[in-house]
């Protein structure tokens, strides 16, 4: 492998029903740093069905190039044709670095493409830098290769891995841990259009129904405010507290992994490590602890207030106000004076 032919940064600009996820958006803004340090651009490549009209908004969120790939196979999102797809994109452009967002297509799609272009993937990544790599066994230092930081052992410690000696360099990146940049109103992108063919074979899985379920859960990572609980808020009646707060406040209950643990709250509503990632305005710590695993989905929180009776608790340290006390009598007076205010 030839590494000096592989150039430029590449991202995987997911789209469901012509609609680009959100994802996408946080990965070109990451792609910016990491193509200006590598005096590079920015690609975006959208795999879909009558999609080339979203080729602008991916220009106004920082991509250079958008390379399509449009093709009625790629209607909706199927293991094989997609990963066909970004593939040959990979083999035909060759990226010195392709990310991918680590949803549920990301996570299915990106270990099938490093797998095909025979590269490595680091998965569900947090950070993402330019910087040098020092082989262990030779001690060579090789410079400006991507170092990719995740989680490991159950959140428990933090590992960076690099591929130095492999192309493209893929990382799969945690929705919420990137930002977008302030888009470029009418921006414009070089606009590729690039069909490998697609030949459906006994791989295509047939898509007999598309069942879309409707629910009225607001999505925590766009909440400004949210209302935390953790295993110290007790039991599930005691979450009536946080809903009162939030309800006066206009925030959204969210909670830690112990309480989705106890069948206290729904899965959709877990910040941290195994959860979602959230960057609020302002971010209430109620009755938790603060593990290492949920302080990593919060702590790019704008303003973060725990409460707490255990003065020694970590989440202390991540806080911006604190107070030792129990909950119990604590958040109903809280309340009631912010209830007073918002009447004044």
């Amino acid at each position: 492998m030839n590494l000096e032919e592989y150039k430029g940064v590449y991202v995987f600009a997911q789209q469901v029903d012509g609609e680009i996820s959100s994802i996408a958006f946080e990965l070109l803004g990451k792609a910016k740093d990491l193509a200006k340090d590598l005096n590079t651009d920015v690609t975006a490549v959208l795999l879909g069905s009558g999609i080339k009209g979203l080729a602008d908004s991916l220009a106004e969120y920082g991509a250079d190039k958008v390379i399509v790939v449009d093709d009625p196979e790629l209607e909706v999102y199927r293991t094989e044709p997609y990963a066909h797809g970004l593939s040959a994109v990979i083999n035909e452009y060759k990226p010195e670095i392709m990310l991918v967002g680590a949803t549920a297509i990301g996570r299915d799609l990106g270990p099938r493409v490093s797998a095909r272009v025979a590269t490595g993937l680091t998965a569900d990544c947090t950070l993402l830098e330019i910087g040098d790599f020092t082989d262990s066994m030779t001690k060579e230092v090789i410079p400006n290769q991507l170092l990719m930081t995740r989680p490991a052992f159950g959140g428990n410690t933090i590992a960076t891995i690099a591929c130095p000696y492999n192309r493209p360099q893929m990382a799969t990146v945690r929705a919420g841990v990137m930002q977008k940049i302030e888009p470029v109103s009418g921006a414009k992108a070089e606009v590729i259009e690039y069909n490998p063919g697609f030949t459906p074979d006994n791989k295509y899985v047939e898509i007999m129904d598309v069942v879309k379920s409707v629910t009225d859960t607001v999505d925590i990572m766009d909440a400004k405010i949210l209302v935390s609980g953790g295993r110290g808020v007790g039991s599930p009646e005691n979450f009536k507290l946080l809903e009162d707060l939030a309800e006066v406040i206009g925030g959204t209950v969210s909670c830690s992994r112990a309480v989705v643990d106890n069948g206290w709250k729904p899965r959709d509503l877990q910040v941290g490590q195994t959860g979602k990632t959230v960057r609020p305005n302002v971010y209430f710590a109620i009755g938790i602890s603060g593990a290492i695993q949920h302080v990593a989905g919060m702590e790019e929180s704008d303003i973060i207030i725990a409460i707490n009776k255990d003065e020694t608790a970590p989440i202390f340290d991540v806080a911006d106000y604190g107070i030792v006390g129990d909950l119990n009598k604590v958040l109903p007076q809280l309340t009631e004076m912010l209830k007073a205010e918002v009447v004044k």
